[in-house]
């Protein structure tokens, strides 16, 4: 009999311990500090939000959209994966925009989901309503007073290829950055895919915002994340921070899950990054 109700303990503390770390959010907050950022985006802030998969936290996406107002963003960036394309469900996705959108201004790049849904016309269609900006193979200017920052962004390769199988074909994104990588300035670079990240410092890039690897899904303590699309298992790029000369890469865990639907030691996540300029 004791031991019945031990194993039924643990059921139940696995249980409660399975619904809090994948749904209970975690806020993690980082400076980038650069010459490059001008004196009047000193202490600008991004919220970086990534792979929702159409996951709701709270009615009308309350958990997700109190936290970010605490944050007090200047922009919202999206890199990609809003729906997932197993079980589409756009209208979840877009409580959380419609939401983020009173907030602050929302820029936007696709995923891979997005891009293997078949939908994503009806997608963009719905995000340009709401008032989000769409930067996929796009340079924007953010101004502050006289001075300029670029916030650059790149389209999934997966709009190219069809399945993983396939590969990743990148010559879309090779052929935006190295057009974008001789600008003078600080550049900012919403992109899907982490893996690239030496593609991304090999064409001058100062900060990007990824997604894509879901934190490795299962997360070892001190050891990482055990797989991630694109880069198979023990990836190298999976949550937090990543620089290499002047370049930083933020990697987000993302906030839902897609075939695999069960988070270990891997919250989900918002990031939230202020610029610090040495001016």
């Amino acid at each position: 009999m004791k031991m019945l109700i031990l194993v039924g303990l643990l059921i139940i503390a696995l249980y409660v311990f399975g619904v809090w770390q994948n749904n209970s959010i975690e806020i993690s907050s980082f400076n980038c500090s650069s010459y490059d950022v001008p004196s009047n985006f000193n202490n600008f802030t991004i919220v970086h939000i990534s792979d929702l998969h159409n996951k709701m936290f709270g009615k009308e996406q309350s958990n997700i959209l109190e936290k970010i107002e605490k944050l007090s963003p200047d922009i919202i960036v999206v890199t990609g994966d809003l729906i997932d394309r197993h079980r589409y469900n756009l209208d979840k996705a877009m409580e959380f925009i419609n939401g983020a959108i009173e907030i602050a201004p929302i820029y936007y790049v696709s995923g891979n989901h997005e891009a293997w849904s078949g939908k994503y016309p009806e997608i963009k269609n719905r995000l340009i309503e709401a008032g989000v900006n769409i930067i996929d193979d796009t340079k924007l200017e953010l101004k502050r007073e006289n001075s300029t920052i670029y916030l650059l962004g790149v389209s999934d390769p997966s709009f190219i290829t069809s399945n993983y199988i396939e590969g990743t074909d990148i010559s879309n994104i090779e052929e935006y950055l190295n057009n974008w990588s001789s600008i003078e300035g600080f550049k900012i670079l919403l992109s899907h895919r982490p893996e690239l990240f030496d593609i991304y410092t090999k064409n001058n890039m100062n900060l990007v915002f990824s997604g894509h690897a879901h934190g490795g899904q299962i997360r070892i303590p001190f050891i990482g994340g055990i797989i991630a699309p694109n880069q198979g298992f023990f990836p190298k790029y999976t949550s937090g921070s990543y620089s290499s000369d002047k370049i930083t890469m933020f990697v987000s865990r993302g906030l839902g899950n897609s075939l695999f639907p069960v988070r270990v030691f891997n919250r989900p996540e918002i990031i939230s990054v202020t610029l610090k300029g040495h001016n």
